[in-house]
Formats: C-alpha cells, structure tokens, sequence
C-alpha cells in the first residue's frame, strides 16, 4: 500500500510530550506466537484453524470483548487453552521489532514520557516488557482487565495518564499502533493516533483506505510510518 502522504503527515507534526505505544506488533513481534496460540485454541474447540493471515487481519480486541463473539458461552474454556498455550512460548520466542530500542531510547533522550496500552492481559503484558527489559522506560504498562474497558475506549488511557501531569486536551500525546483499535483508542482519549504499518507497509485490514486518506471527519491523511528508525530519524531533529 502507498503510504507517501501518510509519511508526509507524520513529518508535520510537532514534538510530543508523551509516546503512548501498543505492545503486539509495535514494538515486539508477537504474530507467531498468537498465531500458534489462536490456532491452538480453535483446534481444541472443535473449530477450523485460522492461519497466520486470518490472525493478523483479524485479531485486535482483548480476549473479554472478542472471545465471547467467536465462542459463545464456551468463551471463558476457550480463553484458558489460549493463555496456557501462549504463555508456554512466549518469553522465550518474544522479539523486539527492528529499531525498537532506538526509539525508545530517543525518546527517552529527548526527555519524552513514554506509556504503553495493550490489549494483552496486564499481568502477561508486564512480565513481557519486564522480559525485554523495558520495565523502566515506561510510566505506566497498562494491559487488558486494568481498568474496566479495553481498548478502543479511552479508560485505559485515562488510567495510564493518572499522576503524570498530562492531559491530552492541552498536551501533544502520540497514540502509535497497527490497529484500528488504536487509532480509535487515540480518538477517544484526545490523543494522536499514528499508524505503524511495519516494514513491509503491510497494514491492518481493520483500518479502512478511507481513514488512512481522511483520517477522522476528513481532517486529512493519518500520520503513519513503517520502519521505527523513520521516528528516529524525525525525533533527532527537535529540540
């Protein structure tokens, strides 16, 4: 997918004063570990396996809002095999996502707070980040179940931002992720949403052509990248 004018976007925005960052597939590359762990599940429960590409186009919810639309009353047996399945792999099998660590670390050097939301269950989401090394970058690590809704509410948000000082209606928050989840996330809470489309400008299918061109209320192209050194290279260039 073209993404010219959606770099452009991003290269006229002014510095933030906090990065919110999504978990999965923003700074770490969790895809064949969920994708293990879905298809898992959906073998156990007598359903079709998904695939790899059915995983990525589809999987953006936290499992208490998604679980109970693909399995019914059966949700919460389903939701057990998944976290089993997932947390037998994933602190050995999680890897950081090229450039991550440059980015966090410029941020860090040009003195912007750094949060991150997920929609991960909190308590796996922390030991991931605790895994990486990262525990201490962050103000908060807010995962799914922290607070009473999940993404794309702006609970979370609101939760992360408590005694930090900031508040999104004066102050340039980022909001960068790779679903619509996100960016709806971002909208909700008065942020800024940013679009990571990973190195290979392969973009959700859950975010539609219309908001990649007009964003919310055809306000313009939505700022993205797809390659994390992008917003190493724009970051070194503010004061």
């Amino acid at each position: 997918m073209n993404l010219e004018s959606n770099k452009v976007a991003l290269l006229q925005l002014p510095k933030p004063k906090a990065v919110i960052f999504d978990w999965d597939n923003t700074l770490v590359d969790t895809w064949p570990l969920i994708h293990v762990a879905i298809d898992t599940t959906m073998e156990a429960m007598g359903r079709e396996k998904w695939g790899l590409e059915k995983v990525r186009n589809n999987v953006h919810k936290s499992m208490r809002e998604s679980f109970p639309e693909i399995f019914g009353t059966d949700w919460e047996r389903a939701g057990e095999i998944y976290k089993t399945t997932y947390r037998s792999v994933h602190l050995d099998k999680l890897r950081l996502l090229p450039n991550a660590v440059e980015l966090v670390s410029k941020l860090e050097e040009k003195g912007v707070m750094q949060f991150i939301i997920s929609n991960k269950i909190g308590v796996t989401l922390r030991k991931e980040v605790a895994k990486i090394g990262f525990e201490k970058k962050f103000f908060a690590i807010v995962g799914s179940l922290d607070s009473s809704c999940d993404k794309p509410s702006k609970e979370p948000v609101e939760l992360a931002l408590l005694g930090s000082d900031l508040d999104p209606k004066k102050d340039e928050i980022w909001f960068i992720g790779d679903t619509i989840a996100d960016i709806e996330c971002a909208w909700n809470s008065g942020c800024r949403p940013i679009l990571y489309s990973h190195p290979d400008n392969k973009v959700s299918s859950t975010v539609s052509e219309k908001i990649l061109r007009e964003g919310r209320g055809g306000e313009g192209s939505l700022p993205a990248y797809s390659n994390h050194q992008e917003l190493v290279e724009l970051l070194a260039k503010f004061k």
